[in-house]
């Protein structure tokens, strides 16, 4: 147990940083090779999460993205009680001051997860803001490059939020590229009915802890699916990050903290895991 538990503690002090193409067959020419990265459930917390989360913004700040997404969970909600609408958010600031060191050419975009959303979402979304990272709430803005566009939406949080898709696509011309920032990576199977091109998810943490026959100890409700990874559902790309942060317990096993490099393509899809 103390050696698993060492390697534990190690890992989840290292993240790693996982390189994916994405082709995504409406997405115009002049999009093809615009780079994203995405880091996701960051669980601030001053002994533990702060080191991965600082090491995370400087490998993501180091490659130079296009883009940057930040897929939810800033802060981790207590372990029993209800909604919690408190203005005061712990570790939120401290999260938001090392957010604000993130640079993109074109902006550093976030969705809120399920544990911001046991807090006062208003509150986090205002610090989010002042440090300099764009809130989506059932909206999206387009991405212009060279004269053409794509298109960033992102939800509330599907298990305490209010996700409206529909008003999130609303104004989005038909045939028109569209990415989706959503912090349950499962909400995929009703993306699935949408015009989206890629979904961005997190909230699983890989399994945070990976046992070898068994398995993840534990996966949270709608991350059960597709816990990992890239998918390919139908039309849609679905990839799940595994998180920067831990929860509950800072160990992670077989499941390293994760900053994401996805680099679009345009083209047909060659075959993935999950199609």
């Amino acid at each position: 147990m103390l050696a698993v538990s060492g390697e534990g503690l190690y890992e989840a002090d290292h993240p790693e940083l996982e390189r994916v193409e994405i082709f995504l067959p409406r997405l115009p020419d002049v999009f093809d090779g615009f780079t994203i990265a995405q880091l996701s459930d960051f669980h601030y917390d001053q002994h533990f999460s702060c080191r991965p989360i600082a090491q995370g913004i400087a490998i993501a700040n180091s490659l130079r993205p296009n883009l940057i997404a930040l897929t939810g969970d800033f802060v981790t909600a207590p372990l029993m009680g209800g909604l919690h609408r408190s203005s005061k958010v712990p570790g939120l600031d401290s999260c938001a001051k090392l957010l604000a060191g993130l640079r993109a050419d074109y902006g550093v975009f976030a969705v809120l997860g399920n544990h911001d959303e046991y807090y006062n979402p208003q509150r986090i979304v205002g610090a989010l803001r002042t440090a300099g990272v764009r809130p989506l709430r059932n909206e999206a803005t387009a991405i212009e490059r060279n004269g053409r566009r794509i298109w960033l939406a992102g939800i509330q949080d599907a298990i305490y939020g209010l996700p409206d898709l529909y008003t999130a696509l609303h104004g989005i011309p038909s045939g028109e590229t569209t990415l989706l920032l959503c912090h349950e990576p499962d909400f995929a199977d009703i993306v699935t009915k949408y015009p989206v091109d890629l979904q961005l998810s997190g909230h699983s943490h890989g399994g945070q802890v990976v046992l070898p026959l068994a398995g993840a100890l534990y996966l949270p409700p709608m991350a059960r699916k597709y816990p990992r990874g890239l998918r390919q559902l139908g039309r849609l790309s679905l990839y799940t990050n595994r998180g920067i942060g831990t929860v509950r317990v800072a160990v992670r096993l077989k499941s390293s903290p994760e900053v994401t490099l996805i680099t679009l393509r345009s083209g047909p899809r060659p075959p993935v895991a999950g199609a």
